[in-house]
């Protein structure tokens, strides 16, 4: 695959998964996810997601910027690693702001509070097992009764 259809793979499960599980290190150095809607997946693959000031995601951000954002849906799934920056960028910010993020932040996106996580991602694996379900359950039988390794379908790494 090239690397081109790797990032195009890559930012094509992101699109279709919406939520990713944002994962950073706390204070103890402990890792902590939690689930965030991205609002952009750029085509190099960097990612913005909308947040708080407030928020332990941006705390931890702003001492190690060290990231890793996931994502599934279905059979396919993907793991981004990065370096994330806070953004309180208000012409950004209102670039962005869509309907969804009012649920959080109901007085608009002149809200102090309001900023952006952008995600400038280095690379990413990711997995997808055609067929869905049945075809993985197919494969698990096959290679049990051929003595072999299991093949689910396609994995790979890709630079971003």
């Amino acid at each position: 695959m090239s690397e081109d259809d790797g990032i195009g793979k890559v930012t094509g499960i992101i699109n279709h998964s919406k939520i990713g599980m944002l994962t950073t290190l706390n204070e103890s150095g402990a890792l902590v996810s939690r689930p965030l809607a991205v609002q952009e997946v750029m085509e190099d693959g960097d990612l913005w997601f909308f947040t708080g000031l407030g928020t332990s995601q941006v705390a931890h951000v702003r001492t190690d910027p060290r990231v890793n954002v996931s994502f599934g849906r279905n059979t396919e799934w993907v793991s981004v690693a990065g370096v994330a920056e806070v953004v309180t960028d208000r012409l950004k910010i209102r670039a962005l702001w869509n309907e969804a993020v009012e649920a959080w932040f109901p007085d608009g996106p002149e809200t102090p509070e309001v900023c952006l996580l952008r995600v400038d991602s280095d690379s990413a694996e990711y997995w997808s097992s055609p067929g869905g379900t049945a075809a993985t359950v197919f494969q698990w039988v096959k290679s049990k009764v051929g003595n072999s390794r299991m093949s689910v379908g396609e994995s790979g790494t890709v630079d971003l």
